[in-house]
């Protein structure tokens, strides 16, 4: 193998080594759910079939969502109602609540408080702000390939060192720029894509299926069961259910 083909295969290895030292990435994902009929906790109210289901597990919560939602301190409890009455009905979020093994209640967090849960978490750190990481272990990467290539050409190797950590230096910061950009991206996306799984303050109209998610704080230590409180939004009644969660 020549010297410059050896040059050549470590400038290769360092710019592979530079794109995968970015921050986490994250990928909107589509929820998939079940009918109502398909579970044994389902009940009818006001026309409606209503149905509900924890995921507490965090292994299962991020397949659902695409990053480690349980690690930013929400609990999310999705709920899917089959509207086949001929009322509109809206969650009544005040008198909503999760029920804890030990029998503990637990309010529903409303979207700005959840939102700002998961700005503040170290899983939302991790997956949008990881940007800075490029130029760091640009410069470290570099300074060893400066230093390997310092010995195939016969340089200094102090002199290679050096200047390999700042073109190293120099090329993380471009790539880690360009992943702070998609980070940001990434973060807009997660609180897109966490509006739009949320089912509270939506009305759901007659005849009409809907599905989404509530959020309650992650310091409840298990999900046994959940108080949901319906309203037909026409007549102003409301409907008091008790759900166990599987």
């Amino acid at each position: 193998m020549t010297r410059a083909t050896r040059i050549r295969r470590l400038i290769t290895a360092f710019a592979i080594i530079l794109m995968i030292s970015g921050c986490a990435t994250y990928k909107s994902r589509e929820v998939s759910f079940r009918h109502p009929s398909a579970f044994a906790n389902m009940q009818y109210v006001s026309g409606a079939q209503v149905a509900v289901e924890s995921h507490a597990d965090p292994k299962q919560a991020k397949e659902v969502f695409g990053f480690d939602i349980r690690a930013t301190g929400i609990l999310p409890v999705q709920v899917v109602i089959d509207n086949t009455g001929d009322q509109e009905l809206q969650i009544v979020t005040s008198q909503t609540f999760l029920i804890d093994g030990q029998g503990n209640m637990w309010n529903l967090l409303q979207g700005s408080v959840a939102y700002e849960r998961m700005e503040k978490s170290t899983e939302y750190a991790r997956i949008v702000k990881g940007g800075g990481k490029g130029a760091i272990f640009g410069a470290a990467s570099g300074a060893l390939i400066g230093a390997a290539i310092g010995v195939l050409t016969g340089e200094n190797v102090g002199t290679a060192l050096a200047k390999g950590a700042a073109i190293g230096g120099a090329g993380g910061a471009t790539i880690g720029g360009i992943q702070g950009g998609l980070s940001e991206d990434a973060g807009r996306q997660i609180s897109r894509d966490l509006a739009n799984k949320e089912l509270q303050n939506k009305v759901i109209g007659a005849g009409s299926m809907a599905h989404g998610f509530l959020f309650f704080p992650g310091e409840a230590p298990s999900a046994k069961s959940l108080r949901l409180q319906l309203e037909e939004v026409r007549t102003g009644q409301r409907h008091t259910l008790l759900f166990d969660l599987p």
